[in-house]
């Protein structure tokens, strides 16, 4: 692994890394915060899923988010949305390829060469960090958008993993909407059934009584994509079906933007806090 940059940030560090990863079969980025009683007590993680044509870099420099991370003592690992590289599968559109994920493992070509970011993020990051950085063993997830949907499907898919997770603006029901059409068609052909496996909405209504866990989501209702490409309404009354642990809250006047998320990382961060520490 190589050391990108290290920022002094209340008290504690904020670093990047590039490292090859296997799993993608090229070289990635992902960013870290490490608070200040790092050294001394092993910090929980909260790790942070970005959205569409983001990287690793957006919600360490947008969020505000290491403040109160820092007071609570959370590591926070934000990982890139795609693999990266000339050698790697891209397109012109700015909602498919390099960018643009969706935290699945492609299987149609010329995706599936690196396009796995399920398993780069179940396997190979977590491995990586646990490795080289003073962190403890309890995990929870958030994201934005696609990163959202990320973090769902991540905590769905791997029942007890995660003691919490939260989204804002998540694109809970992709194989119905058309952001998660398109690049499921690019992704994983046109075998409609097997984007279930990717569908947030679809995992929840099978998942078993013992994958549930607490949820949050924010959702704003000035969100330009929220009528077509997110629907949360689905999310929530699939788990109002399973009698699943979910809050929805809708803030009025908040759009899809790093703005909106800055202005409820804090209840995030404690909500999360919650549970890792408990």
């Amino acid at each position: 692994m190589e050391k990108i940059e290290e920022h002094r940030c209340f008290g504690g560090l904020q670093q990047r890394w590039r490292h090859s990863s296997t799993a993608l079969d090229c070289t990635m980025t992902f960013s870290i915060y490490l608070p200040p009683a790092h050294e001394e007590n092993a910090p929980p993680v909260l790790w942070w899923f970005s959205g569409l044509t983001c990287n690793d870099e957006n919600f360490a420099a947008k969020s505000g988010a290491q403040r109160l991370a820092s007071e609570l003592g959370i590591a926070l690992v934000m990982p890139d949305t795609s693999p990266r590289g000339e050698a790697v599968a891209d397109d012109n559109a700015w909602d498919l390829g390099q960018g643009a994920g969706f935290y699945l493992n492609a299987t149609r070509q010329p995706w599936a060469a690196h396009y796995r970011m399920y398993d780069y993020l179940r396997d190979e990051l977590p491995t990586l960090v646990a490795r080289h950085f003073p962190v403890g063993a309890k995990n929870a997830l958030c994201g934005h958008s696609m990163g959202g949907h990320g973090a769902l499907l991540m905590a769905l898919k791997n029942p007890g993993r995660y003691c919490s997770v939260s989204a804002f603006a998540p694109i809970v029901n992709p194989s119905q909407t058309p952001w998660g059409e398109k690049a499921f068609s690019a992704y994983l052909g046109a075998d409609k059934a097997s984007w279930h496996a990717w569908d947030s909405c679809e995992l929840l209504l099978r998942a078993p009584d013992s994958a549930k866990l607490p949820m949050l989501i924010d959702q704003g209702d000035a969100d330009a994509f929220l009528a077509v490409q997110l629907q949360p309404a689905r999310f929530a009354e699939a788990a109002r079906s399973r009698d699943w642990p979910l809050e929805l809250r809708i803030q009025h006047g908040y759009d899809h933007s790093y703005y909106f998320i800055a202005s409820f990382i804090e209840d995030h961060l404690r909500f999360h806090a919650g549970y890792l520490f408990n």
